[in-house]
């Protein structure tokens, strides 16, 4: 339980990172695979109308391959915003006593980015739009179902733990006002905690929250958006057990 409210404390901190930056950042994925066959899937948004899809399978024992789409599309009086971004990625996962599961990932990905900036007469006044690339590493570590969240009468089987991930980003043909301009790089380090509630069979809802810390002060590619979800996960093919 005290995992599920500090959570919900989550959307009110993330409001007060919400500064202009032309990458906002997919939430980092965790399957948390445990023998070959496995399926993993989710699906998430939050405050900031940011959908994520995600998918992983397990190719055998210990190796899996992963992907995430991520899309902001949102219309405001100052200004509108799309960044759509797709990752794909290979890791290695093993099961761990007590319940346990590591998983080291490496990957890449790329994407677009526009923002259209207006006055109050809702004339645009700049124009900003370019692609994006990536690629990144990423260790989770997870306990599974190791605690119950009783509700009603019933248990509720809980699922926790984190993802620490370091992305390297680049801002690639980028124009201001259909002019090309300077592109810019920077290095992500994207921690995040997760928190699943069993709510029956596979079907699990899920509570991401993390930051995004930025290792260099561009003006447009920055470390300006948290990250915070809400979503639901199917597991198919799983063992809960997490044992040797």
């Amino acid at each position: 339980m005290k995992h599920l409210l500090r959570l919900t404390l989550l959307p009110v901190l993330s409001g007060l990172t919400g500064c202009a930056s032309l990458y906002f950042p997919p939430p980092p994925h965790a399957p948390l695979l445990t023998h070959e066959g496995e399926f993993y899937g989710a699906v998430s948004t939050n405050q900031h109308n940011n959908y994520a899809m995600q998918g992983a399978y397990a190719l055998t024992n210990h190796l899996g391959v992963a992907g995430t789409f991520s899309s902001l599309h949102r219309n405001k009086s100052a200004k509108t915003e799309n960044i759509d971004f797709g990752e794909v990625s290979l890791g290695y996962f093993t099961r761990l006593p007590d319940k346990r599961v590591l998983e080291v990932y490496v990957g890449g990905g790329g994407g677009s980015t526009e923002r259209i900036e207006r006055d109050n007469d809702q004339v645009t006044t700049k124009k900003l739009n370019g692609s994006l690339s990536k690629v990144f590493a990423q260790v989770n570590y997870a306990r599974k179902k190791n605690d119950n969240l009783r509700l009603f009468k019933h248990d509720f089987p809980l699922t926790y733990g984190a993802a620490l991930r370091m992305s390297y980003m680049q801002l690639n043909n980028f124009h201001i006002n259909d002019q090309l301009a300077p592109g810019e790089n920077n290095l992500f380090f994207e921690p995040i905690t997760f928190t699943r509630v069993e709510l029956g069979g596979p079907v699990q809802l899920q509570l991401i929250s993390g930051q995004i810390f930025g290792f260099r002060s561009n003006k447009y590619l920055k470390a300006a958006n948290s990250v915070f979800q809400v979503g639901i996960v199917v597991n198919l093919g799983g063992d809960s057990s997490g044992d040797n």
